[in-house]
């Protein structure tokens, strides 16, 4: 331990492409689960050094500088130290590319990217499944977060991820192969836009949550239809048809909006008519909805999409896939 000076991760956030809230366990252990999503190079940086006092030094929108990990005030830091016995000696930073609060899956992507340095520090090499399975542990179990297992799988893997998920929880993993063109295609229509409005997934799942395990049967159904959806637009992935995919987006989001009435508000409901009136075929709200990056898939008329968002105050992201998935970068 004393020779290690400086690990630094990289951890992309992700986009959900389809199959979302059927990773929540209150549904996922009734019907199994079934999800398509796509890493993306907006990514989470966590530094991890080697401090010479004995102190533990926490920064990321704010600094910490505690003598133990139970004083730490960020629960994600705080509760993964503990998992790994860490106690001492430690500098954490941490970078991002995005706002958190935003649908992107940043707090996964950060324990996910966290999880993968500390063990790099210990010199313990973690398959990505155990660290999307820690992260989830984390968040879930010892953070009672009503998060779902998408986040962390497509944070450790990256790509453009498939995931079924059987009701004892096992999570199978597979990968979307795209050619070049495809990929550039994928790309080059799939646009998202900055809403401006920050908000808690949690406020949303939980409620969503709640519904399920209650068994209130519309919810079910509502989750099984997504679940059918997210299968059909794999399928439109696997045989390249990305035209399917973005009118596949529009009878999603018809059917996520009506999971919770803080999916949706009457401004992003005005957005959304805006962009189909101007290009767009389908699209929806990133993560648990209400707010954050809206996702629209166009392949005709990008300028006039772009211009009527823009001139409501919306602010574009572009993006290209990742391939990576959580990865050292440096390690000295």
């Amino acid at each position: 331990m004393g020779l290690t000076i400086m690990i630094i991760t990289r951890t992309p956030v992700r986009i959900p492409l389809g199959g979302g809230g059927t990773d929540l366990p209150s549904y996922y252990s009734r019907r199994g689960g079934a999800l398509i999503g796509a890493g993306i190079n907006r990514y989470i940086y966590v530094m991890v050094n080697r401090r010479f006092e004995r102190s533990i030094r926490v920064s990321y929108s704010q600094t910490e500088i505690v003598d133990s990990p139970d004083a730490i005030q960020h629960p994600i830091v705080r509760e993964i130290l503990r998992l790994l016995d860490l106690d001492e000696h430690l500098e954490i930073t941490t970078i991002a590319d995005v706002p958190s609060n935003t649908g992107l899956g940043t707090s996964s992507s950060f324990a996910v990217g966290l999880l993968l340095a500390l063990h790099a520090y210990k010199r313990e090499h973690v398959p990505r499944q155990a660290l999307a399975e820690e992260a989830y542990h984390i968040e879930h179990d010892i953070l009672h977060e009503p998060v779902g297992k998408q986040d962390q799988y497509l944070a450790a893997f990256g790509g453009i991820t498939t995931l079924d998920i059987e009701r004892s929880g096992y999570v199978r993993i597979g990968s979307v192969w795209l050619s070049d063109d495809a990929i550039d295609q994928m790309e080059s229509n799939i646009l998202l836009f900055y809403t401006g409005l920050r908000r808690s997934a949690s406020d949303v799942l939980t409620e969503q949550d709640k519904a399920a395990e209650e068994n209130e049967q519309e919810v079910l159904e509502r989750l099984d239809a997504i679940k059918e959806i997210g299968l059909e637009i794999r399928h439109a992935f696997e045989t390249g048809n990305l035209r399917r995919f973005g009118e596949l987006l529009d009878v999603h989001w018809q059917t996520k909006r009506r999971l919770s009435n803080k999916v949706t508000s009457s401004q992003i409901d005005r957005w959304y008519r805006l962009a189909r009136e101007n290009g767009a075929l389908g699209g929806k709200i990133m993560g648990a909805g209400g707010g954050g990056f809206f996702m629209f898939y166009c392949d005709s008329s990008k300028a006039k999409l772009r211009t009527a968002l823009t001139l409501e105050g919306l602010q574009e992201m572009r993006f290209h896939i990742d391939r990576d998935g959580a990865k050292v970068l440096f390690d000295l």
